[in-house]
């Protein structure tokens, strides 16, 4: 009974304590959706795919990725989540003293056929005209697709989104993949710490993979856009402390060996 008792309160507090670690931009694995991120680590960028750049020309992703690449996969028109992810690289660029064009590349790519080149420039001189610092604008290059090589792209590093109306359901992932074709690491949502970022790039850059740190440091941070930085999340941080000592004290209690009483007969 004492250890069943045990089990529900551990139960119990693990669960609070993933529900306080989920993000917004979390995985989603459900069949009803058909979307999230299945991380494809180790796994290379196939030889074969073709886009086309903003200058109307078509590239081989395969021959552009010479460098340490954050990849994203976005659509153009997204009226949602799209744009504060590529806000969020644009300042992460600004912050970091890695150089845009010679430490790494960012290649951005529309998961939706109907979007054309004009689009594609539009958006990549918006972008570039956030970032603070003087930088190699071919550093950063936008493209469009086919359905075919949108399909096996996305396919190939486990972004999975679904059409609903002129829309896409879909989550915010940055991909980063090594100068040789792999993909060492998924940053997820659409903010992150720039010692994340810059560490994700030298992994790139060294072919190492590593697992997704973003839900611990999201658990232990929060965004304030007021001071556009991030601090620690002192309510969450304090909320889980205190659940974990009241269920370590509550073991205590129900395990503690209790003294027999002894008796004195005459």
């Amino acid at each position: 009974m004492k250890i069943s008792i045990a089990v529900l309160v551990i139960t119990f507090v693990v669960t609070l304590n993933l529900r306080g670690q989920v993000p917004a931009t979390r995985d989603i694995t459900s069949p009803q959706t058909e979307i999230g991120i299945d991380e494809h680590l180790d796994e290379y960028i196939p030889d074969d795919l073709t886009f086309t750049g903003s200058d109307g020309k078509p590239y081989n992703l395969k021959q552009l990725i010479n460098k340490p690449t954050v990849l994203m996969f976005v659509y153009y028109r997204c009226p949602g989540i799209c744009s504060p992810l590529m806000t969020n690289v644009a300042e992460i660029i600004s912050k970091t003293d890695l150089v845009l064009g010679k430490d790494f590349q960012v290649i951005t790519i529309s998961f939706d056929q109907r979007e054309g080149t004009d689009l594609a420039i539009k958006k990549k001189a918006n972008y570039l005209k956030l970032i603070k610092k003087d930088v190699d604008e071919t550093g950063w290059n936008f493209y469009t697709g086919d359905s075919l090589n949108i399909a096996r792209a996305t396919n190939a590093v486990g972004f999975r989104f679904k059409k609903t109306g002129n829309d896409f359901l879909h989550s915010a992932t940055l991909m980063m993949i090594s100068p040789d074709g792999k993909i060492t690491r998924y940053l997820q949502g659409t903010y992150f710490l720039p010692f994340e970022f810059k560490m994700a790039v030298v992994e790139a850059y060294e072919g190492k993979s590593g697992p997704t740190i973003f839900r611990i440091l999201q658990f232990c941070y929060s965004y304030d856009p007021a001071g556009q930085q991030y601090v620690l999340n002192i309510t969450k941080m304090a909320g889980t402390l205190i659940l974990g000592l009241g269920a370590i004290i509550f073991l205590f209690l129900v395990f503690k060996p209790r003294k027999k009483i002894i008796s004195n007969k005459e």
